[in-house]
């Protein structure tokens, strides 16, 4: 079974376009909808993301919404522990496809992080 994790230098889940998210205020609070707005630089980015190393400068004390926990995506989305793995696999390889693309490096990388194999693919058909 594949287990979700996080890839270092992907940075595909810190390009945060509301336009394409216009579901944020369902599962953000008015602050933290705030927050994240306050967060996108004007090229869609995340401001704390450092883009020659891809990696988030406020890790430590990144927003809730930007961790990926148990507790924090039942409170946010209604995901059952035991359905957290799948769920984020999901979120992230639909995020990497968007930012760098289905046949990427980040996605080969997170496909091998997390455990998913080729055969487990989609077809390209």
């Amino acid at each position: 079974m594949a287990s979700w994790r996080c890839i270092k230098q992907c940075g595909a889940c810190c390009h945060l376009e509301p336009e394409e998210r216009p579901e944020l205020a369902e599962y953000l609070s008015e602050e933290e909808l705030g927050l994240y707005l306050s967060m996108v630089g004007p090229d869609g980015w995340c401001i704390h993301l450092d883009h020659l190393t891809r990696e988030c400068t406020i890790y430590d004390d990144r927003p809730r919404f930007c961790r990926v926990l148990p507790d924090v995506f039942e409170e946010m989305y209604g995901i059952a522990p035991d359905e957290l793995d799948e769920f984020a696999i999901e979120c992230c390889q639909q995020q990497i496809e968007a930012v760098h693309g289905d046949r990427s490096l980040e996605m080969l990388r997170f496909n091998q992080a997390v455990g998913v194999s080729l055969l487990e693919l989609p077809s390209q058909d």
